[in-house]
């Protein structure tokens, strides 16, 4: 007899970390001296934590003493460190009440939707996503309103399309700058989708994990313009510490406790060790802003050298992201992904991941590798899409 299934069993993947896998295995199939794949698929730093975080964890390694569970809401030091970057980087005070820990920005928002909507509830959000904001809505039987943008919005949601729709929605959420498409909210932007979240009682969910990865436009934090919004961040992307798996929560005062309590029982907390680590990263500014000087080199090379190879590319602002309008050459992009795979040696996500419409004409490239790599990207897909011409 078969055994019934929970809804989340239906969840469907997310599919760059099926190419993760379809790169991994071709690079393990090439043979020795072979050019290797070059890794455009996954937003992951190829830099490494920075010296002093590193050197913070040995140390606590080192000293014996016990790295056992902190506070669910994180080590004291850390959350006050915390409410500091905010009064440094946005002249924000942010009590460290208010300041939550959590298992990077993936383990924020379960905590954050199970705290802020009930099964059933509405939460628009733009399209092209991040996949894992649909997966999770729909997981917890919440209903994702998807605002369709393109390149006039600059992939981003905007008022006027929120007031379209009837009823309004229980909760926003953004990304500023997003994945997929490295654009950005400005902060006039953002201020406006705020006060229309606040005017018609719809909570905002701003996701901020790309902040310090700016090129251009200055950012700002929905901490600052709503006192109800709900704010997630993480040490994974401007401070180069993926795998650490740490992030945090800036919540507004009703909503605190709630998260509190589900971070208990879902978590306990965030790893020790990398709460140790985080909070030395904050005092590595100048290898971390050399991080960005180099993505920003990346991405100039590729907005030079990818149009001439027909990728019609979209405003870069910030994040490391590319989102290339491939439709010259492609109206499938999953297996286009696949061939550039095998045949350029080049790994990229298919917009379909990203967009699950319109997404088939689409690729995103992630420019955080190595500087040489995306220079030999470049020309591999200038080659590679010529011989397809």
């Amino acid at each position: 007899m078969a055994l019934k299934t929970g809804r989340g069993a239906a969840a469907p993947p997310f599919i760059v970390m099926d190419v993760i896998a379809a790169a991994n295995a071709r690079q393990a199939a090439l043979p020795a001296g072979a050019p290797h794949v070059i890794r455009m698929e996954v937003g992951q730093p190829g830099t490494g934590a920075p010296a002093g975080a590193a050197r913070a964890a040995e140390a606590a390694l080192r000293s014996g003493a016990p790295l056992g569970y902190t506070e669910a809401f994180g080590l004291r030091s850390l959350r006050a460190r915390i409410a500091r970057h905010y009064r440094d980087w946005y002249g924000l005070e942010v009590p460290t009440a208010r300041v939550a820990v959590t298992i990077g920005a993936s383990g924020a928002f379960p905590l954050a939707f199970l705290a802020a909507f009930d099964p059933g509830d509405r939460v628009a959000l733009a399209a092209p996503f991040y996949p894992p904001y649909v997966n999770i809505l729909t997981a917890l039987g919440l209903q994702p309103v998807l605002l369709e943008t393109d390149a006039a919005s600059r992939f981003q949601p905007t008022v006027a399309m929120l007031e379209r729709l009837d009823p309004p929605p229980d909760g926003l959420i953004v990304a500023s700058p997003c994945n997929p498409a490295g654009t950005m909210l400005h902060p006039h932007e953002l201020a406006a989708l705020a006060r229309w979240c606040d005017g018609a009682g719809v909570r905002l969910i701003s996701d901020e994990i790309y902040h310090g990865l700016h090129y251009d436009a200055p950012i700002a934090t929905a901490a600052a313009l709503s006192e109800h919004a709900v704010v997630i961040n993480s040490f994974s992307k401007y401070f180069s510490m993926t795998g650490w798996r740490v992030g945090w929560m800036v919540l507004p005062d009703d909503l605190a406790r709630p998260v509190e309590r589900l971070a208990q029982n879902f978590f306990i907390s965030a790893p020790h060790i990398a709460q140790v680590a985080a909070e030395a990263a904050f005092e590595c500014g100048d290898e971390l802003q050399a991080n960005v000087a180099r993505y920003r080199r990346s991405r100039d090379l590729l907005l030079r050298a990818l149009p001439q190879a027909g990728f019609a590319l979209g405003p870069a602002e910030g994040a490391f992201y590319l989102f290339a309008d491939v439709s010259r050459l492609t109206n499938e992009s999953e297996a286009f992904c696949a061939r550039m795979l095998t045949e350029a040696g080049v790994a990229a996500a298919p917009g379909v991941d990203f967009d699950r419409t319109r997404g088939n004409r689409f690729v995103r490239f992630s420019y955080c590798g190595p500087e040489a790599d995306m220079a030999a990207a470049a020309e591999r897909l200038a080659a590679w899409a010529g011989q397809r011409a």
